[in-house]
């Protein structure tokens, strides 16, 4: 019988939290390694799988580092402002306060029954007035530097959570929380100017070591295009409007243009015959997410009657409207080359438009190539680069054009009419607009009769006139009445932690210095173009204002794999695939759980869960603990000294399982302890000489299970905090090592050498190999090409 692991996590559990354990130190000597984890959103339905997939790595590699003579911190919060807690508030009419401190409560007592290291002195939630107070503080460092504004923009409207939502909430055209229609209707907004850190954001992706596929996800988001702005004259009017291209050199194959349909000068220049078109065309575009323009293969769009003048040849160009074109990424406009550009060749097939070819090359068109211009008047038989250059050089001497860089990347939309977020620490007085003094923060979040948004997108918080009532020095004003959205508080939350029971600073400048950047973070690949962004923008704003030291917050980014269902799927109610922590936790132990999560596969696949896998891992874990303790309770470990083949054994295996924690190839670390394991039994050997070192390696998989054992075998203190093992570099070398002997490139046979022998003596032995010998046929080699401990090829003439 193996020992009641149910009673052993219960009983470390209370030790460590006893003797603060894992509270990083405030004043150390020591170096610092700071691992967090994406802190969950405490949600009504618990944690799940993912979270432990999402969690265990940080923390084998926080008590990893910590007994290697780190200074850890490795803290949990609450992402506490949210969407559900609100929705459930309108339902119920409960204060979304409550249900959310339920949830912490509920989420805290699990993470601790599975004994994750966190540093719960440092626990916060970002829906706490002492933490939105520094929020606020932030924001109004961003309004003081011009980088928050408002505007009346065409938003992601969902009617049915009546809020505005960001483009990362918007997915298939539907909300990301509860799968609700998104229309695109204008409406004031406040906005984030993170356009203007466009260039550094992209830039300073060079700096961080994240995977590869992330940081390629950003820059194509952020999306830099060198280029020019083009001017084109609408005939028959004094209207103009601009175009934005990397491809100047086609300029002579625009045979139509195309805007986006809330173009402000749609209305203005369509004519009568095409209203009715125009205007029908304009309302359906308004019901699409944005999203969902982007999406969408089939190509749709009106003529608007009206024509706009070539800026060179001075021809008539059609003026089209479609809805892939969007108001916000360039001008919203385009010039369309539908001999060189596929999107604008379907759209001109669709609606018989002219072709035109400007580029040599391809039997067939649309030509996409880089190709020698044709017919382009002074380009004719330049090259790309050439042709861009002798263009953008002409359209500035005539002032028709001029050079220019975009980004695909818009401003941050800011604002959610809705009550469960942070107030905006902003007041609109008849004279302009301006934040209140930092010692009103935090402005609070009031009390209000109805927490659902008005059908008009008016917020819950506009219905408590008492509140939204200001007066400061003898003016009256209006607070702001919407909130910020959740990616707020995400957005520094890092930072807090370093510090989190300051209350004149959000951090002291001291801990900022020493504690930044975070040396690993992780969590899932889909916040990459949300949080992982917004915070990498705010740390930059937080730089230049001289409030941190660091303008990157996360060094190393790991993203875990998802554990999918036992069929291979990923996990849903509705396929019936999800599996249990709790359930797990409760049927096999929490250290069979993190354990197994970590022999599973490498750490940033995707992996499906295999039932009889943990029963495997369960079994590994009661065998070690069946070295120390009989199934009766007996003490069975000896003080006897471990064979030299197990000493070297063990050695090895430390060796091995620090190399691969430091990988996070956590598997292969598991793998090398059940082949110890494996031996240890062969030899029938019980030797505490042996026990300590594999405990003390297991216990950042299995905690519980090795501070039992570490207890039983009479270690010193808490294994939890014993020095890490050192391997012995004379012992994990091997005494021998085969090698295979080619002849002329060809195997013959392996030897069995030293690993230092020289080349006479692998030489001799090769001799001694009847395949070798046999081509040989009594002579020497022409030629010996050796690498001790590796290679020997024989070559003979």
């Amino acid at each position: 019988m193996s020992l009641n692991f149910s009673e052993i996590e219960s009983k470390w559990q209370k030790k460590w939290a006893e003797q603060k354990a894992f509270q990083a130190e405030s004043n150390s000597k020591k170096p610092k390694y700071y691992a967090l984890d994406m802190f969950p959103y405490p949600s009504g339905s618990g944690l799940h799988i993912g979270h432990m997939a999402s969690y265990t790595p940080g923390d084998i590699v926080s008590r990893y580092k910590r007994v290697n003579g780190f200074n850890v911190l490795h803290p949990m919060g609450y992402d506490a402002f949210g969407l559900p807690a609100e929705q459930y508030a309108i339902q119920t009419g409960i204060h979304p306060a409550i249900t959310t401190q339920k949830a912490i409560e509920s989420f805290r007592n699990t993470l601790q029954s599975y004994g994750f290291s966190f540093d719960w002195s440092r626990e916060i939630s970002t829906c706490e007035p002492s933490y939105y107070k520094w929020t606020q503080f932030i924001f109004l460092k961003l309004y003081e530097r011009g980088l928050a504004y408002q505007k009346e923009v065409p938003v992601n409207w969902c009617p049915a959570l009546k809020t505005v939502l960001a483009n990362d909430e918007v997915i298939d055209g539907k909300s990301e929380r509860g799968g609700h229609p998104v229309i695109r209707v204008p409406m004031k907004q406040w906005m984030l100017k993170i356009t203007d850190y466009a260039e550094r954001l992209l830039n300073d992706l060079d700096k961080v070591d994240w995977p590869e596929r992330t940081k390629e996800a950003q820059r194509n988001w952020i999306g830099k295009s060198e280029g020019a702005r083009i001017t084109f004259k609408v005939d028959g009017t004094s209207e103009s409007f601009e175009v934005f291209t990397t491809r100047p050199d086609t300029l002579f194959g625009v045979s139509f243009m195309v805007m986006a349909p809330e173009h402000e000068l749609v209305k203005k220049i369509t004519t009568a015959a095409e209203k009715s078109s125009v205007e029908a065309y304009v309302e359906a575009t308004s019901r699409k997410s944005e999203v969902e323009r982007k999406a969408t293969t089939d190509k749709t769009g009106v003529f608007t009657g009206a024509y706009a003048l070539h800026p060179i040849t001075g021809e008539k160009i059609p003026v089209w409207i479609a809805d892939y074109v969007l108001l916000d990424y360039g001008t919203g406009a385009i010039m369309a080359v539908p001999g060189h550009d596929a999107r604008d060749f379907e759209f001109a097939t669709k609606f018989n438009l002219p072709v035109k070819r400007v580029l040599e090359g391809g039997d067939t068109l649309p030509f996409e190539g880089d190709g020698t211009l044709v017919n382009s008047d002074f380009l004719n038989g330049l090259t790309k680069a050439e042709a861009i250059k002798k263009m953008l050089s002409h359209l500035e001497s005539k002032k028709l054009g001029v050079r220019e860089v975009q980004y695909k990347l818009r401003d941050w939309l800011f604002s959610r009419q809705r009550y469960w977020g942070e107030p905006f620490p902003i007041v609109h007085f008849a004279d302009g607009s301006r934040g209140v003094p930092v010692n009103e923060l935090p402005v609070i979040l009031p009390e209000v009769a109805d927490y659902e948004p008005a059908d008009t997108g008016e917020a819950p918080l506009a219905r408590n006139a008492e509140w939204v009532r200001y007066s400061r020095d003898g003016k009256e004003g209006k607070r702001e009445t919407d909130t910020m959205p959740g990616a707020a508080g995400s957005s520094w939350y890092f930072l807090r932690y370093i510090d989190p029971k300051n209350d004149q600073a959000p951090f002291s400048a001291e801990a900022e210095k020493y504690w930044m950047p975070v040396d690993l973070y992780v969590g899932g690949p889909e916040h990459t173009v949300g949080h992982l962004l917004y915070s990498r923008f705010w740390m930059k704003v937080l730089f230049d204002c001289g409030l941190v030291t660091h303008d990157e917050p996360f060094q190393k980014l790991l993203h875990q794999g998802m554990i999918l269902g036992p069929d291979g799927e990923k996990m849903s109610k509705s396929r019936g695939n999800v599996i249990s922590p709790d359930t797990i936790a409760k049927s096999h132990g929490a250290d069979a759980m993190r354990t197994f999560i970590s022999f599973m596969g490498p750490v940033d696949k995707d992996k499906p869960w295999a039932p009889t896998g943990i029963d495997g891992v369960k079994r590994f874990l009661d065998r070690i603990s069946r070295l120390v303790v009989s199934d009766e309770g007996q003490y069975v470990a000896t003080k006897d000294a471990a064979p030299d083949d197990i000493k070297k054994l063990v050695h090895k295996t430390i060796k091995k399982v620090t190399e691969d924690i430091e990988s996070m190839s956590f598997n292969t670390a598991i793998s090398a302890m059940m082949i110890l394991v494996n031996e240890l039994y062969k030899a029938e050997c019980r030797s505490e000489e042996a026990l300590k070192p594999l405990v003390q390696i297991l216990a950042p998989f299995a905690p519980h299970l090795a501070e039992e054992l570490w207890e039983k075998m009479g270690g010193e203190g808490l294994c939890s905090l014993a020095p890490w093992p050192k391997y012995d570099s004379t012992l994990v070398a091997d005494d021998t090592v085969t090698i295979g002997v080619q002849v002329n490139g060809k195997m013959r046979g392996t030897i069995e050498v030293s690993p230092t022998a020289s080349e006479d003596e692998a030489l001799a032995a090769a001799k001694a190999v009847a395949g070798v010998s046999a081509v040989l046929a009594g002579k020497n080699p022409d030629k010996v090409i050796y690498k001790a401990g590796r290679i020997l090829n024989l070559i003979v003439k």
